[in-house]
């Protein structure tokens, strides 16, 4: 198996119930060609650099997930047959890439966890103070 990212551009007009559903298809293209999602990133909608089948706008959508060389014609065809992708890639990654893509999240993950703690800290400092 390989890893491979997915970034999908769906038409600008979808409700965020509608993106989830079409999350859900797309997961199960991915999975009915023998892979497995490894992480998904929503990131918004966003303003394309050139009109894209007469959008102006897409809601992107980041997916990282492994696959057999074999899958990805036929994942690729699904896109292209699936309505609400107006544009897609997608890319090879090699094993530090997705190390570092995968470790961004739980570094995040980290960074939050560690504000809460400061924060829970120096309320509890003020209150030992009054």
């Amino acid at each position: 198996m390989r890893s491979y990212q997915s970034v999908l551009i769906l038409k600008p007009d979808l409700e965020e119930s509608r993106v989830d559903e079409a999350l859900a298809k797309i997961g199960e293209f991915i999975k009915s060609n023998g892979g497995a999602i490894l992480k998904t990133e929503k990131w918004g909608k966003k303003r394309l650099a050139y009109r894209v089948k007469k959008n102006r706008f897409g809601v992107y959508l980041n997916i990282y997930h492994t696959l057999e060389p074999s899958g990805v014609v036929d994942l690729e065809k699904k896109y292209k047959l699936f309505d609400l992708i107006i544009k897609f890639m997608v890319v090879l990654l090699a094993d530090d890439e997705l190390e570092r893509a995968l470790g961004r999240e739980e570094e995040v993950e980290g960074e939050k966890a560690a504000a809460t703690e400061d924060t829970k800290d120096t309320k509890d400092k003020k209150d030992n103070d009054e």
